[in-house]
């Protein structure tokens, strides 16, 4: 039942993660939604409150927890904990999960990233970890971790640029430059970052590349803010309902990311 709750959260808050994962053997969804459902948790934790204080205990819960699983302590009684006690293993990053709590205090707040280097460790921590933890849970080989992250950075950037009126509708300044010609730049850089992810993925299994599929609309969206970068202001990115479909499954019987 906790399985099925994990996947019905990931169904209602995150419908790209959730349909990657139905297209993903039965064995490795049992992994990805716990995960899955763990992200979701973790980025609205910072948004269900207006007070800070609040918001930053709901991200210490998480960071307990799991310091909890690491140490192999018994699940906390909740939905998502339980499942994601058995979808990670012995060789599970912790350290990195842990991080990938923390880098969510950056949205209970209202100041802007600091500089260059801390939106990239912020993509890094959140969405680079989050598609490294679940491909090393399927098997991934610390060999093949660059690779990965990268690849999720670059989802994680994608995702990101969609989310920018959001944000700004929320009071927050998403990014340190704004400007067409700064997008185009990060949507360039995102894509470099796609291509050579893939010309890397021979250490990468295939049983671990369902995970890596949760990027599958990455490349379109970047394309779109490179050839029109208004799109992103006006939260006008994105692919139609058959087109996301379509490449899903091309992708899924190719065995491709």
């Amino acid at each position: 039942m906790s399985l099925a709750a994990c996947a019905g959260l990931v169904a209602r808050a995150d419908p790209d993660r959730f349909l990657a994962a139905m297209a993903a053997p039965v064995a490795a969804r049992e992994t990805l939604f716990p995960i899955y459902a763990l992200n979701v948790e973790v980025s609205r934790a910072p948004w269900v409150t207006q007070e800070a204080m609040i918001a930053e205990m709901r991200l210490q819960w998480w960071r307990d927890a799991l310091e909890e699983l690491a140490q192999g302590k018994r699940p906390r009684a909740h939905e998502v904990v339980g499942p994601l006690a058995q979808a990670l293993g012995e060789g599970t990053d912790w350290g990195a999960l842990d991080r990938f709590v923390a880098a969510r205090r950056w949205d209970i707040y209202r100041d802007p990233f600091e500089d260059d280097a801390h939106f990239e460790r912020y993509l890094q921590d959140t969405a680079g970890t989050l598609m490294w933890v679940s491909a090393q849970a399927l098997g991934a080989a610390e060999a093949s971790e660059a690779a990965v992250r990268g690849f999720g950075w670059a989802v994680g950037l994608a995702n990101y640029l969609r989310a920018v009126p959001a944000l700004e509708e929320r009071g927050r300044i998403p990014l340190l430059d704004g400007r067409p010609t700064a997008l185009v730049a990060l949507a360039e850089t995102g894509l470099a970052r796609l291509s050579d992810a893939r010309d890397a993925a021979g250490p990468i299994p295939a049983r671990a590349r369902a995970a890596l599929r949760a990027g599958w609309l990455a490349g379109p969206i970047l394309k779109q803010v490179r050839a029109e970068p208004g799109r992103v202001a006006e939260g006008a990115l994105g692919v139609s309902e058959f087109a996301r479909r379509a490449r899903l499954m091309a992708l899924s019987a190719t065995g491709r990311w």
